[in-house]
Parts: structure tokens; sequence; C-alpha cells
């Protein structure tokens, strides 16, 4: 279960602290899925990144199944990201001197050897419909064939949560509810939990959990 007990986050600026989040507190269990909503600049994307331990709040607790990421030492947070979090960005990310099976594993390269990585990416290209593209490079794919392999990739290691942070966002309309698809489709199949940062009300009316942030603040079902 994920779980985030009165979050805040501040950033200090010239005319004194900036409050981008303000006693933020949500739980999702595993299974569930949930969009976060707002306008720009509310501060969706800031607590996306606090609960997937890329960001520690100012105050406040985030835990996963438990363990809080933040009372980690630097080494073995980054293992904790590694193995517990998967992350989809508008923007793919994808190394462009690599092919896409080589993009897909590059979260298996840290840490001990994974043995079964390579059969478990190619079973993932196979699942998002890349199983013949699996050896081009980024720059052959299309823009939704990109963010598919950005998903395959997010959830190599079999993480514990996904967060997607505006993953139709750069897509049209058609192929965006492809991806859309594709993202559901693969939580179920992985009983993950799912978060997704998004402006569109065709994504975020798939999900049973709507919460909306303004000015900081969480509210929502």
């Amino acid at each position: 279960m994920l779980q985030a007990t009165h979050l805040t986050k501040r950033y200090p600026s010239p005319a004194g602290d900036l409050t981008v989040l303000a006693d933020v507190s949500l739980t999702l269990a595993a299974g569930e899925a949930a969009a976060i909503m707002g306008p720009s600049g509310s501060g969706k994307s800031t607590l996306l990144y606090v609960l997937g331990a890329l960001e520690p709040p100012t105050s406040g607790e985030v835990t996963l199944d438990g363990q809080n990421p933040y009372t980690l030492d630097p080494k073995s947070l980054a293992a904790f990201r590694n193995r517990q979090v998967g992350f989809v960005f508008q923007d793919h990310c994808l190394l462009p001197q690599c092919s896409v099976l080589d993009n897909v594993l590059v979260p298996t390269l840290v840490g001990e050897r994974d043995e079964s990585a390579a059969d478990r990416a190619a079973t993932l290209l196979q699942q998002v419909g890349l199983e013949d593209r699996m050896h081009h490079r980024p720059a052959a794919l299309s823009g939704g064939e990109k963010q598919r392999a950005a998903i395959a990739r997010a959830l190599i290691r079999q993480p514990r949560m996904l967060l997607c942070d505006e993953p139709t966002g750069n897509l049209d309309a058609d192929t965006a509810a492809r991806v859309a698809d594709l993202l559901v489709d693969l939580h179920q199949r992985q009983n993950t939990m799912l978060i997704v940062v998004t402006h569109s009300d065709a994504l975020a009316a798939r999900f049973a959990k709507r919460w909306r942030i303004d000015r900081g603040r969480l509210a929502g079902n």
C-alpha cells in the first residue's frame, strides 16, 4: 500500500517560501489506480516526484508497503526507486543510440545481475505491440511507439508502483487512447499501484479514483 500523510513541500524564493504542496494525504492499495488533475503549476508533478522518492517532502511522510524511502541512505534510496517504482514521463526519455530492447533493459543494468531480464523485456515488448520493432532505434518509431517502449521500460523491474506524468500529453487523440488502454491493461495484469497525472478528462475518466490538486491542496474520492 502507498500511504502519504500530511505532505508539504516548500521551496525558498526571494519573496519567502513558496508552498507547492500543502497538507496532502492519500492512500492507494495494490491493484488500485488513480488520476491526479489540476491546473498547470498546481503541484501535480511535484506530488508525483515526492511519492516516487525523487523529491523529499519538507514535512510529512511517504511509505510504500510500510517503508519510508526517505529514511534510506542515498545508495539504498536509488535501489528502492529502481526496484519499487516505475516512471513514465510525457517525454519518453529513450536513449537515441540504443535499440528499443536495450532501452527497456536499462533499469536492469544497476545492481545484481538479472538473468531473466532479457526474456521479460521481450515479453513486455510483445505485450505493448513492439515485438517487431525491438531492434530499431527510437528515431525509427512513431510518438506512440516511443511511449509504449517507455511503458515497457517502466515495468521491466516489476515495480510495486507505476507513476505517469502526462503520458499521453504529446500524442494525438487516437494514439493517446491506445496508450491509455495499454497502461490500464498492463496495470491490471501486474497488479501495480498506478497514478497518472493528466490534463485529459478522457484519461482521468478511466480511473475509479480521481483527485484534483489546486494551490497545493488535494481533494477528491
